[in-house]
């Protein structure tokens, strides 16, 4: 992890400079901070293959898609860490100080978090898990672009990019159903979705995540969770996922999964198109 730490400061700093130094983001100025990374890296790539677990996973799908619930589950099945950059930004929202209000002035409009902050604060979650022992990792929410994508490949390799797809009627539903109670902090979602099937397919159906009757008072709703901010929050991610598709597409790294419903649909057949088994699939796809 220290590699990668410092490898993704070095090559985020060399590509600020090339940025400042030109008018046009020149290759050369990227390919000398992915050289100053990939010699910051050295060394750690065989450590982290010793334990077969120790899988470097990125997830890859639209805002409210399900990545962090598929990640976590994969996370505590494979025994590594489960970094997700949307709770990175939460926990510096919910921190005072003026990086707070000015990811607020983001968040609250529906604009993606800047490149720079992303990867600072990034950077800091993994020098965490270093000094934490931490080996392996299963990214959700980074990289969102193409710069992002080209620094991670300069520090690491990635083993597998897992695209989540879902059809975006029932996207923006979930999107718009997700709620939080205010006293607990547990995650629910109060959309029932029930959809016609396409192309004379099955219907996609994923039934509401109810909250227990000590919650249901105190639910509450983000307040990037409206139809307008989800919409233009959605639109924006196509415009910047398509380069990062491809460019994992063109390594033969991306493997793009629809999802066929809720849980206990998907569960099972994403651990089929990833040929793992779980030993407690039947608890762990109803939860």
């Amino acid at each position: 992890m220290a590699g990668i730490y410092r490898a993704i400061r070095t090559c985020a700093a060399a590509s600020r400079r090339g940025l400042a130094a030109a008018a046009d983001p020149s290759k050369e100025a990227a390919a000398a901070g992915l050289r100053a990374a990939a010699a910051a890296s050295t060394g750690r790539k065989g450590r982290d293959r010793e334990d077969g677990r120790r899988v470097q996973w990125v997830f890859l799908g639209c805002p409210g898609v399900g990545k962090g619930t598929y990640a976590s589950r994969l996370s505590q099945l494979l025994d590594v860490p489960h970094i997700a950059t949307g709770d990175l930004v939460r926990d510096a929202l919910a921190a005072p100080g003026p990086l707070s209000k000015q990811l607020a002035e983001i968040v609250n409009h529906g604009k993606l978090v800047s490149d720079e902050i992303i990867i600072n604060l990034l950077s800091k979650r993994l020098e965490e898990g270093e000094e934490k022992g931490e080996l392996g990792f299963i990214l959700d929410g980074f990289p969102r672009t193409i710069r992002q994508a080209e620094i991670l490949e300069g520090v690491t390799d990635i083993d597998l990019v897992i695209n989540l797809k879902l059809r975006e009627e029932a996207l923006l539903a979930k999107c718009l159903g997700r709620r939080m109670c205010s006293q607990c902090g547990g995650n629910f979602n109060v959309a029932d979705i029930n959809i016609e099937g396409e192309n004379g397919g099955p219907r996609m159906y994923m039934p509401p995540l109810l909250p227990p009757p000590q919650c249901e008072s105190k639910l509450i709703s983000r307040a990037d969770d409206t139809e307008e901010v989800v919409k233009e929050r959605l639109r924006v991610y196509h415009d910047l996922s398509k380069p990062v598709e491809e460019f994992y597409r063109a390594r033969g790294k991306l493997l793009e999964f629809n999802l066929p419903g809720g849980i206990p649909e998907s569960w099972p057949k994403l651990l089929e198109a990833l040929n793992l088994d779980d030993p407690d699939n039947e608890r762990s796809a109803a939860a």
